[in-house]
């Protein structure tokens, strides 16, 4: 009888241990999601600041701007340069009108001594001199298409300066990029910004990653693309489970963090996995996890 029992209680032991392992977890990690820190991309006093820790922001709104009155008044300045400058244009092409109306004039004098040398009442010299006449006018012509083309080319610098003063203006926009949660903020209102100082940063939450570590003798039951049970704490007793879609396999052998289970764990080489969830709030960024592969 004491036989009997002994060979009971082991089978029950063999059950359980084979039970344990089989829900046991094939691979652990933590939950991550794609961080993105907004930075200031001008320099100067922050005039407003819309944005709080844990507040939800579409992507493309504007959440503040950064003081823009040099700027502008740049700008105006830029204006009232071009405007000047342009109106030198104006004198250009007046002074080019009347030397080709001089030119026509000399023209005619020129077809009239023309007639008139052929019947000996002109000199070479009076056809010299209207010759010389058109050369000069010729030259001066010219000279004032160089000027011409020198404004016109001032002008378009200007417009250029004035389109980097609005790009300036534009960029002193604080503008954000992608739709998600913000987890820091390291600025506030009437700060001084300088360009590149970090504002915030925000992550989408909606779906969240599961970096995991698996061994090469589970990297076959692993497919990018293939939907597998990822579960996390839901109190000390239970986990929660949820499908996850697995999106990348590492390429290369690494050993495990020092995070993972046992130290003997630890030593071996491992493949990193990120599977992704949909998150319904109730994950964090840091929390826990753990994969089952089914079929394996």
């Amino acid at each position: 009888m004491k036989r009997y029992l002994m060979g009971i209680f082991a089978g029950m032991v063999f059950f359980s241990s084979c039970n344990c392992d089989k829900n046991k977890p094939d691979a652990y990690g933590t939950f991550e999601a794609t961080e993105v820190i907004v930075s200031s991309l001008a320099t100067g006093q922050i005039m407003k600041f819309d944005v709080e820790e844990g507040e939800i922001l579409d992507s493309g709104i504007i959440v503040g701007y950064i003081d823009t009155v040099d700027l502008e008044l740049k700008r105006k300045q830029s204006f009232e340069t071009r405007a000047a400058t342009a109106s030198r244009k104006d004198d250009v092409v007046a002074q080019i009108a009347v030397q080709e109306q001089n030119r026509e004039n000399v023209l005619v004098d020129k077809r009239r001594v023309e007639r008139l040398l052929q019947d000996g009442a002109a000199t070479q010299k009076q056809m010299d001199d209207i010759n010389a006449s058109l050369n000069l006018i010729e030259k001066q012509v010219a000279s004032l298409k160089i000027q011409f083309g020198g404004i016109s080319s001032q002008v378009a610098s200007i417009t250029q300066q004035i389109a980097q003063i609005d790009q300036s203006i534009n960029r002193s926009k604080i503008v954000n990029p992608i739709r998600g949660t913000v987890l820091t903020k390291y600025a506030e209102k009437d700060e001084v910004a300088t360009y590149g100082k970090p504002l915030y940063k925000i992550a989408d939450l909606s779906v969240i990653t599961l970096r995991a570590y698996v061994g090469g003798s589970q990297l076959p039951y692993i497919k990018l693309g293939s939907v597998i049970d990822v579960a996390y704490d839901k109190d000390e007793n239970a986990n929660t489970h949820v499908s996850g879609v697995v999106s990348w396999i590492s390429p290369s052998a690494e050993f495990t963090p020092k995070t993972i289970q046992t130290k003997e764990e630890r030593v071996n080489l491992v493949y990193a996995v990120k599977v992704r969830v949909v998150n319904d709030g109730s994950i964090k960024i840091g929390m826990p996890g753990e994969i089952k592969l089914i079929n394996y």
